[in-house]
Formats: C-alpha cells, sequence, structure tokens
C-alpha cells in the first residue's frame, strides 16, 4: 500500500486520534520535501522513539525573503512519499498554502534572543516564519515527540525555546547531522550546486574542522573566527555571513580569548548561487 497522504488539519488530527485512542505514541518529522538521507535518518530516529511517525511536506513561504529561492525550492511530492514510506514513516501530512494560512491569518510567533544573531541577521524575518510554522505543526498535529536536524542548529535552538516558553506538551529531539563522505553537510539545497562547486562545498566543513582543534589548543575565538574566515574566501566562497563561535545554548557571542566552556561553531557562506549553512559542537 502506498503511504497514506492527508491534506486537512481535520484529517490529520482524525488519525492521530486513532492512534491515541489505541494506545500509541506519535512523533512528528516536520520537512519541506526535496527529502534526503539526512530527512530519513530523522524518521528513523522518531520511529525508535514512537510507535507512530507523521512526517509533513510543506514549503513555508513565510520563512522566505522575496529574493530567496521560494518558487525556485526543489519539490517532488511522489519521490518524497516513496522515500518516507521506505524509511516507515506512517503518514504524511502535505498541507497546501491555503491550509496552513487560511485567509485573514495574522498572527506570528516570535522568538527573542536565540532568534537573533546568525541566520537571524543575515534573513530578517526568517525565525519568525519558522516559529510560526512549526508552532502551528505541534498544535495540529498534537505529537509526544518532534525531531529535528543539528544542521539546523540555531532553528533547534529556537523550537526548543518556543516550546518552552509556550508550555508545548512535546519533547523536542536533536539529531545529528547527515553528511556525504567528503562532510558536506546534506542538504536539500545541494542540488543546486554545480559539479564544480560540489568540489569547493566540503571546505566548508574542513574549516569548522580546523578551527575546532584551533580553539583545543587555546587559540582565541576571535582569531579562530578570522582564520575560519580566510579559509572560506581562499576555498573559493564568495559571501561569507558568518563564521562565529558561540555559546552552545544561548548561541550569545563569546569572548575574544580562548574558549572557556562548551561551544557550537557555526558558518554560512554562498558558493555560486548557492548559500550553505553548517555548525559543530566544540
Amino acid at each position: 500500500m502506498p503511504l497514506a497522504i492527508v491534506r486537512t488539519v481535520a484529517d490529520l488530527r482524525a488519525q492521530v486520534a486513532a492512534w491515541r485512542a489505541a494506545g500509541e505514541t506519535v512523533g512528528l518529522v516536520p520537512t519541506m520535501g526535496a527529502l534526503h538521507e539526512g530527512h530519513l535518518s530523522l524518521v528513523t530516529l522518531a520511529k525508535s522513539r514512537a510507535r507512530r511517525v507523521v512526517a509533513s511536506v510543506f514549503v513555508n513561504p513565510t520563512q522566505f525573503a522575496p529574493h530567496e529561492d521560494f518558487d525556485a525550492y526543489p519539490r517532488d511530492e511522489a519521490r518524497d512519499a516513496a522515500l518516507l514510506q521506505g524509511a516507515g514513516c506512517d503518514l504524511l501530512f502535505a498541507p497546501g498554502v491555503a491550509e496552513m494560512y487560511a485567509p485573514g491569518f495574522s498572527t506570528t510567533v516570535t522568538v527573542a534572543g536565540v532568534s537573533e544573531p546568525l541566520d537571524g541577521a543575515a534573513r530578517p524575518g526568517h525565525f519568525a516564519g519558522v516559529a510560526t510554522v512549526v508552532t502551528k505543526l505541534l498544535l495540529q498535529c498534537g505529537p509526544d515527540l518532534a525531531v529535528f536536524g543539528e544542521k539546523d542548529y540555531q532553528q533547534l535552538q529556537v523550537i526548543k525555546r518556543l516550546v518552552a516558553d509556550l508550555d508545548i506538551p512535546v519533547e523536542v529531539i536533536g539529531a545529528p547531522t547527515a553528511r556525504a563522505p567528503d562532510g558536506l553537510a546534506l542538504s536539500s539545497r545541494n542540488a543546486y550546486l554545480t559539479a564544480a562547486e560540489r568540489e569547493i562545498a566540503p571546505s566548508l566543513a574542513a574549516a569548522l574542522l580546523d578551527a575546532i582543534e584551533r580553539l583545543r589548543k587555546g587559540t582565541p575565538v576571535e582569531r579562530v573566527e578570522a582564520t575560519g574566515r580566510a579559509a572560506l574566501e581562499r576555498a573559493g566562497f564568495g559571501r561569507i555571513d558568518y563564521f562565529e563561535v558561540r555559546d552552545a545554548a544561548s548561541l550569545a557571542h563569546l569572548g575574544p580569548g580562548p574558549l572557556e566552556g562548551p561551544a557550537r561553531i557555526l558558518a554560512a557562506a554562498v558558493l555560486g548561487k548557492t548559500r550553505l549553512i553548517d555548525n559543530m559542537a566544540v
């Protein structure tokens, strides 16, 4: 049997209610489609923690700026559904824009603090779109747990904050970043890279690994950040939005001296027409 697909909140809730009546737990994996092995690893993790797994596929217009790639973002629902079925997903929630944002929709969820630096500064309004749609998905599905990839680490921290602040009864689980053999973090946007750019792209992960070693040896944070940006420029990246060492939980900027506690190093840079992001724990 092909994977069951529902397109309305009412149908989603009806199926979840039936599972609940049978005493089954529910996990949610929100996605924007164009699925790859990284997404499927989220489904696998959710399946290991819950009896039933719902994956959503919705390319959310409110998290794209007017100049970004909303119209060009890859969409292939049939392929996504087949991949989800193979990964053990139980239900695909694939709403249209009108189902998620009915006429007159006028509510936005914003998260202060953790959403403001890094991608928050580089992509104004992005995290308000993310926070709003994720809040809606959590309330629509009512899962016991929801799984998000650590590749979008700032997004993960934003979601953890909004769930805590709004008392939404769901466990938010971060899944390790899935990578290609050469280290490149898997992303739907990798499909935009030319063959030549794909050869350069792993330099982003390499720069992060080098930065971690420098930090472990006591190199001051400020110097590590400058060295990382220079490495990306030499590799052939264009605009570098950030290459920064931040507090692992709050994403607050750390002092210029040697690292003194748990941290996360995060980077975003443009290669050709593709904006790549990555991060690693220190």
